[in-house]
């Protein structure tokens, strides 16, 4: 078996982020049809009438209306994601830019990490949370940002904080960042216009009650609000599949390579793993994802949907982690 490369990471990745661009206006536009479908044959009128088109002509009809609208919608958030994507991330996280005047040390560990790994100097931003995790984000590593919270920087040792931020750069240096962002911010896209949606049907249906028209449209907002709720928590978790378990066993091994310090990185797991709920990240399902451990908190760990996606989980446990960097260059604990 051929031994697989940084560039074979980077090559997969911007494979799969081009398949997960086409595939999120593809697969939302199938479901909603699907969905406009199920509807139609669900409140056609019983028997059989020459005054009613059949279920399958009234789907249709809705289709041509509705799909393009979404389509254009759909591509332009992508679009939106793409170059500005990270803003809303930074933004949800709490982060604050952290600089030479703030944060001397931190600004010259990353730098003098990114020289060695021949990559451009990231902005540094931090969360004002005594829990330890860390993420990266960006579109590519000209457009980049490296978070972590003020406990991974206060608690850390040096090298295992250094661990921490290399891991971070080996995201940003196999162009996982940009596969993240946009597989984050579209999936969070979907939920939130589904419960938007979901409310409006409700709101519409109170003032309309008794007029046909009404509630005609009313149908078409609840089944476009379950369309995207199956996307978003049935379908968009199977397109997460094209984001592979290995990455975090790459970025790891990297991260070590990097600062030639396997044990740094152990030592750094091992102490994240039990104090990794971050407040601004507690309840964003979303966003664990990219995170270095999960920042969720316990009832949303162990919550339905946590259970559904976790079938798709793209991180594997820590402690097989740290059993891989602790087997590298053929140590052994």
């Amino acid at each position: 078996m051929p031994n697989i490369t940084t560039y074979d990471f980077i090559d997969s990745n911007r494979r799969k982020t081009i398949l997960l661009m086409a595939l999120f206006p593809v697969s939302l536009v199938a479901i909603v049809y699907l969905v406009l479908l199920l509807f139609s044959f669900w409140s056609a009128p019983s028997g059989n009438s020459y005054n009613h088109v059949s279920p399958l002509m009234a789907a249709n009809q809705t289709a041509m209306v509705i799909l393009p609208i979404v389509s254009v919608i759909a591509i332009l958030w992508i679009l939106i994601t793409y170059f500005y994507g990270q803003n809303f991330i930074l933004s949800a996280a709490g982060a604050v830019e952290l600089n030479r005047d703030n944060a001397k040390d931190i600004i010259r560990m990353v730098e003098n990490l990114t020289i060695t790994a021949g990559l451009p100097m990231p902005k540094v931003y931090a969360i004002n949370d005594e829990a330890l995790n860390a993420f990266a984000t960006g579109r590519d590593p000209d457009h980049s940002y490296i978070v972590l919270t003020k406990g991974i920087i206060n608690k850390l040792e040096k090298p295992e904080l250094e661990g921490v931020i290399a891991h971070e750069l080996s995201h940003i240096g196999n162009r996982d960042i940009r596969l993240m962002l946009i597989m984050i911010v579209c999936i969070s896209a979907a939920t939130i216009a589904a419960e938007f949606l979901l409310r409006f049907a409700f709101l519409s249906g109170r003032k309309s009650s008794g007029n046909k028209k009404g509630g005609n449209g009313q149908l078409i907002l609840f089944a476009l609000a379950i369309a995207l709720y199956i996307y978003g928590y049935l379908v968009a978790p199977l397109i997460q599949l094209a984001v592979s378990r290995t990455r975090e066993f790459q970025a790891d091994a990297s991260a070590a390579l990097l600062t030639r310090n396997p044990q740094g990185l152990a030592d750094a797991l091992r102490k994240i793993s039990g104090n990794s709920v971050v407040e601004t990240l507690k309840d964003r399902q979303t966003m664990s994802a990219m995170c270095i451990s999960n920042p969720l908190a316990p009832e949303k760990r162990n919550s339905f949907f946590a259970k559904i996606s976790g079938l798709y989980a793209t991180h594997p446990p820590i402690e097989e982690r740290i059993k891989a960097l602790m087997t590298m260059d053929g140590y052994r604990e």
